[in-house]
């Protein structure tokens, strides 16, 4: 009898991306092999599976590749979805941060990069993130009073914006969504998927993901 092979998860343990990937793989007990990625020396076998070579990209038992972080998410949630994450989505929403605040974001956090004014993108950023200071006032979380998946699909990517001046973000007037960040962040879900691993290289010991 074949042993069957685990799934394999190329990440990159600061990448939002990553992280909402790894977030909701660990929320569904689906146990990987975790490849770390040094994105300045991408390893062969990661941009074999996907020659796009961004993170994540997760080989799963029959080989086939899933290399789209929303796609891993949905894809480990419809095995098992204990919370009901997938019963708090907003694919509208999550199209906006994936676009627009993405936009923006990449323009406030490396203006050297875009040739940017940071202060003119981190202000268009507060429309999307006042929408999400509202929805959380009325229910806590942004789908209902529970975490889900839109949560944990923009939470990592409000995280970065709020890391690069956290004394400004705090001062914006957004005191629901601090909190809710603050929140998720202090979770033993948050803490589990950002342990820290050197980059993998061929013929490593495995390191299993939080699953």
């Amino acid at each position: 009898m074949t042993e069957q092979r685990l799934p394999i998860l190329y990440s990159f343990r600061r990448c939002p991306y990553a992280m909402r990937a790894r977030l909701a793989l660990s929320i569904s007990g689906m146990t990987c092999e975790l490849r770390e990625v040094k994105l300045a020396a991408k390893p062969e076998a990661m941009l074999d599976a996907s020659p796009k070579g961004t993170v994540p990209v997760l080989v799963q038992w029959d080989g086939k590749v899933a290399d789209e972080s929303i796609e891993i998410m949905r894809l480990a949630l419809s095995r098992n979805d204990p919370e009901g994450w997938l019963k708090r989505d907003d694919a509208d929403l999550i199209a906006r941060n994936d676009g627009e605040f993405k936009h923006h974001l990449d323009r406030y956090k490396y203006p050297e990069r875009h040739a940017s004014d940071a202060e003119e993108h981190r202000g268009a950023a507060l429309a999307f993130l006042s929408d999400l200071d509202r929805r959380i006032a009325e229910t806590g979380q942004l789908c209902g009073d529970r975490r889900g998946i839109a949560d944990m699909a923009i939470m990592p990517f409000v995280r970065q914006f709020a890391a690069v001046d956290r004394e400004w973000f705090d001062a914006a007037g957004l005191s629901h969504l601090a909190g809710w960040l603050d929140a998720h962040l202090a979770s033993d879900l948050f803490k589990g998927v950002m342990a820290k691993h050197r980059p993998w290289a061929e013929g490593d010991a495995v390191i299993y993901s939080a699953g």
